[in-house]
C-alpha cells in the first residue's frame, strides 16, 4: 500500500502546479479584476508542513508562498476488502508578505480565491483511488511580524476520499 499522505499530496501538487493550476489562476484573476498581484510560479508551491518562522530561517523565501500538506489520514474501512478506504484531510496554506498593511488582506483573499477556483475545476477522480467531491473550509490568520515586515496566512482545508489496496 502506498503512503496515503504522500500519494495524495503528490496528486494535489500536480494539480496546483499544472497548466491550469495556481499560476494560471492568479494571472487570470489579476487580469480580470485589474489587481496587481505578484505572480506565483511552480517553485513557490511547496509540498511541506513547516511553520512560517522556521521556513524563513532555513530558506530564501519569495512571497507569495503556497504550502501543501496532508494534515490527517483516517482509514474508516468503508469497503470491506480494501486495505484503505477512508479520508485524507488536505491543507493548502497561502502566505503573503508585504512591507505595508495596505491591501494585504485583499491580496490574500485573491490568492485564496485563485486556489479555490483550481479546486472547483478539479472535482472528481484524481486517479489511483483518490476522489475529491468538492467543498472546503477557509480560515484566515491575523497579520504578524515576519517576511518583508508583515506576514498573513490563509488556509484552505478539504477532504479527499481514498479507496486503495
Amino acid at each position: 500500500m502506498p503512503q496515503i499522505a504522500t500519494m495524495t499530496t503528490s496528486k494535489l501538487m500536480r494539480i496546483l502546479t499544472g497548466i491550469e493550476g495556481v499560476p494560471a489562476a492568479v494571472a487570470a484573476l489579476s487580469q480580470a479584476q485589474n489587481l496587481s498581484l505578484a505572480a506565483v510560479s511552480a517553485a513557490q508551491i511547496i509540498a511541506q508542513n513547516v511553520a512560517p518562522d522556521l521556513s524563513e530561517r532555513s530558506t530564501v523565501s519569495s512571497y507569495p508562498l503556497v504550502y501543501v500538506y496532508c494534515s490527517k489520514v483516517v482509514n474508516q474501512l468503508r469497503e470491506k476488502f480494501r486495505t484503505f478506504s477512508g479520508d485524507a484531510e488536505m491543507v493548502i496554506e497561502t502566505r503573503i508578505s508585504q512591507d505595508r498593511l495596505e491591501d494585504m488582506q485583499t491580496n490574500l483573499h485573491s490568492y485564496v480565491d485563485a486556489i479555490t477556483q483550481v479546486l472547483d475545476s478539479n472535482r472528481g477522480d484524481w486517479g489511483d483511488g483518490v476522489f475529491y467531491a468538492g467543498g472546503y473550509e477557509i480560515t484566515y490568520g491575523g497579520v504578524k511580524h515576519g517576511g518583508r515586515n508583515f506576514l498573513q496566512l490563509g488556509k484552505v482545508s478539504f477532504v479527499t476520499q481514498i479507496s486503495t489496496d
